[in-house]
């Protein structure tokens, strides 16, 4: 029979003792922050012996902040709990909609975008969402934070730059300046609670003149890690975004991806898929943004 331990700090140095001295026994650990994937990892093909340090207890994995420059969403915030923050919808509405893709109601007022980020999944929803944002992630070490952003975190399926002895405090989001907008599609081929077989998530800024003055696009499902996409960012930037601009980044996207074949989607079909969703994506991005 497999064993378990279970230990909740409730500081940032407490939990970092606790990471380092299991490193040092050689045993292994494994961060709590909603439970969500971790539960079900459990119980299905991941039962072996470790330690659960449970993240939920401390005061900056729990803060939100919203400040004039910079938003910090800590990493055991529940994604039902920032749906209720119209601020933060009106901010960030392509981040919170891909977080409200995650689960049932029930799931989500324990899962969080940390934990979504954490489990690493090439086809997490919040991921592109975080990535077209540019938002960093804080991780605490031994020797203080360091700073990573999302789409340098990922290092493939399941895996993270993290070592065991670091863990992931939270999330900074620069504020997003006026005329900006963002955008979260995914495809699954049920109505909900699926897996993506491919999503995009695009992050448009225009000027007073409405031309495009920054752009981000990243997507995800269709690469051992969700990518940013800088050659259909390329696309957008100096045009008004219309048709032909979305069309070119949907080709960018379409050729950066580098899908598999399975059950769920041949590689020709994602990235067909792909590259439509970043089409649409975008469009709803440039609608927000000038709205």
């Amino acid at each position: 029979m497999s064993t378990y331990a279970y230990v909740a700090p409730t500081s940032i140095d407490e939990v970092l003792s606790v990471l380092a001295n299991a490193a040092g026994n050689g045993e292994r650990t494994q961060l709590l922050a909603g439970g969500t994937d971790v539960i079900v990892q459990m119980r299905s093909f991941d039962n072996e012996p470790r330690l659960l340090v449970d993240v939920k207890h401390l005061a900056e994995t729990n803060e939100v902040n919203i400040g004039d420059e910079e938003i910090f969403i800590g990493a055991a915030i529940p994604s039902g709990v920032l749906n209720e923050s119209d601020e933060l919808k009106s901010l960030l509405p392509g981040l919170l909609e891909s977080a409200d893709l995650i689960g049932s109601t029930q799931i989500q007022g324990r899962a969080s975008i940390g934990g979504n980020l954490c489990n690493s999944s090439p086809a997490g929803d919040t991921i592109p969402a975080l990535i077209a944002n540019s938002a960093v992630c804080v991780i605490a070490t031994r020797s203080g934070n360091r700073e990573v952003p999302v789409e340098d975190f990922l290092t493939g399926v399941g895996t993270n730059c993290m070592s065991a002895e670091e863990f992931l405090v939270g999330m900074k989001i620069r504020r997003p300046p006026p005329r900006t907008g963002d955008a979260y599609l995914r495809f699954i081929p049920r109505t909900e609670m699926d897996i993506a077989v491919a999503g995009a998530g695009v992050s448009v800024t225009f000027d007073g003149d409405g031309v495009c003055t920054r752009a981000r696009v990243s997507i995800g499902a269709v690469a051992p890690t969700a990518l940013l996409v800088p050659e259909a960012a390329q696309a957008l930037v100096g045009t008004k975004v219309d048709d032909g601009d979305l069309r070119a980044a949907e080709a960018a996207c379409s050729e950066a991806a580098s899908p598999i074949t399975d059950k769920r989607g041949t590689v020709e079909y994602r990235r067909h898929v792909v590259g439509v969703l970043c089409r649409r994506a975008g469009a709803i991005a440039k609608e927000r943004a000038l709205s």
